[in-house]
């Protein structure tokens, strides 16, 4: 069987997808209840990731360890041959993840009481991040086209017209799917470069995207790539969040001096010997895994969107990419309590509720659809009975 075909059973493995749904969710018992919330893979690793984790394994000594050239190297190297971008080893900062590497960045570059400006609906750190570091959050609400989301232009402009200091771009959308085009990017860069506002480029799903979409990087759109910090990770395409490691980009020499010495100040040490040999043999050897996985994901997507859309009310739209589904349920005229009620009491199905985005995402649900096709059946199957 597939890598991709196989069901594992992964309650008690300290999962947070299967194991913390009673305190999740605030069920008694959840035992019984399907998780297909939180983006991570139901998935087997690549085969060459395990192999190099079991090689290294051989050595019985875990010492303290240096990050080696090869490393930054096969990352530098992938994003040069998927996404034609160009990185110095240099510029390569690696951290345990994004949302920290994300919330160093904000704390280094913005004070307490900037304006920090976020699109919305959009990932629930880029709202809980600068607002713990007590920094003021600006929302631009997305415009609905047709099919996607699309940049209010007016209410950008203006937003970055009130003073913000930095910016905060999901790339690609998450929870949307959302592959930004180039002429986007380039006139968010542009605007961002007439008002002197930094620009946050959060792209750990770039290498998610389905055929013909195509993932442009902020640092291929924009004119001064000096007032980009971008971030990138294996994490979230290989399947590995439970082995941390994220990059951050920084071509500018004088921020990477301040991200460094920010880091410093607080004992932080770099990535443990596994995560750099994860991440090494991802961007290396990982290729073939992921593109056998795209073409799971994208057949998953398209049997989900088939079904649940059979069902009165119901609106889905297929991302450019990412695993997640953004569903619109604002057709059944069910509210977000009733709909969350029915499909984990009724359904036994956990989903990610459209508020947790935001109070633009209210109406809609976030569905994880990087599991087997049996389990893909399973959660349209609950999903339809409990609206039934």
């Amino acid at each position: 069987m597939s890598i991709f075909t196989t069901v594992y059973n992964r309650r008690n493995t300290h999962s947070v997808k299967w194991d913390m749904l009673d305190k999740i969710y605030a069920l008694e018992d959840a035992s019984d209840v399907l998780p297909m919330w939180v983006a991570d893979m139901d998935f087997e690793i690549a085969p060459v990731i395990k192999e190099a984790l079991h090689n290294r394994m051989e050595h019985p000594i875990f010492g303290y360890s240096v990050t080696p050239d090869e490393a930054k190297s096969a990352f530098t190297n992938w994003n040069l041959n998927r996404h034609q971008l160009t990185i110095h080893n240099d510029w390569v900062l690696l951290r345990q993840g994004v949302i920290p590497a994300m919330a160093e960045a904000v704390e280094a570059f913005t004070e307490v009481g900037d304006k920090v400006l976020i699109h919305t609906p959009v990932y629930p750190p880029f709202t809980s991040i600068p607002q713990n570091l007590g920094r003021e959050v600006v929302t631009c609400c997305l415009l609905e086209g047709e099919t996607s989301y699309e940049i209010d232009w007016q209410s950008f402009e203006s937003c970055l017209q009130t003073g913000v200091k930095a910016f905060i771009l999901c790339n690609p959308h998450n929870p949307s799917g959302k592959v930004w085009s180039k002429e986007d990017l380039t006139q968010m860069a542009a605007l961002c470069k007439q008002y002197n506002v930094l620009i946050i480029s959060d792209e750990i799903h770039s290498d998610l995207i389905f055929k013909p979409n195509k993932h442009i990087p902020m640092l291929c759109a924009a004119e001064d790539i000096n007032n980009i910090i971008t971030f990138m990770a294996p994490t979230k395409t290989f399947n590995i969040a439970g082995i941390q490691a994220a990059v951050t980009i920084v071509p500018d020499e004088e921020k990477r001096k301040v991200l460094e010495k920010l880091s410093m100040s607080r004992g932080e040490m770099g990535l443990n010997i596994f995560a750099l040999t994860a991440l090494q043999a991802a961007y290396e050897q990982g290729e073939p895994w992921l593109e056998e996985l795209l073409e799971v994901l994208s057949s998953n997507m398209n049997y989900v969107i088939e079904q649940l859309s059979k069902i009165e009310g119901i609106k889905v739209m297929k991302p450019d990419g990412t695993y997640l589904l953004w569903i619109d349920y604002r057709g059944t005229g069910i509210s977000e309590k009733e709909i969350m009620e029915l499909l984990l009491t009724k359904g036994k199905l956990a989903l990610e509720p459209g508020t947790k985005y935001g109070e633009a995402g209210n109406g809609f649900l976030r569905m994880n659809c990087a599991c087997p096709f049996e389990t893909i059946e399973e959660g349209v199957s609950r999903f339809t009975k409990a609206l039934s």
